[in-house]
């Protein structure tokens, strides 16, 4: 099975760029099969993963940056495949 995750912060104000490479210097061990960045307006950052393991297994995420980077906390979603 597929398992997808989500990792999306808003950066606080000014702080987008630096948001943005926090997030692609986390390393996640072991690595995902694979792994995207995205932006949006407003210095939103995505981070999506995709792991082949069960819906529930344990793998790792990007943790939470410092409360001064970002403008809320992070949200986080997990989905599997349907196909």
């Amino acid at each position: 099975m597929t398992v997808a995750l989500m990792w999306e912060a808003k950066a606080a104000p000014g702080r987008g760029e630096e948001l943005l490479e926090w997030a692609r210097a986390r390393a996640l061990t072991p690595a995902p099969q694979r792994r995207e960045t995205l932006t949006a307006p407003g210095g939103r950052v995505l981070v999506m993963t995709w792991w082949e393991a069960p819906y529930g297994a344990d793998l790792p995420e990007i943790p939470e940056p410092a409360g001064d980077l970002v403008a809320r906390a992070v949200h986080r979603w997990r989905f599997e495949t349907a196909d």
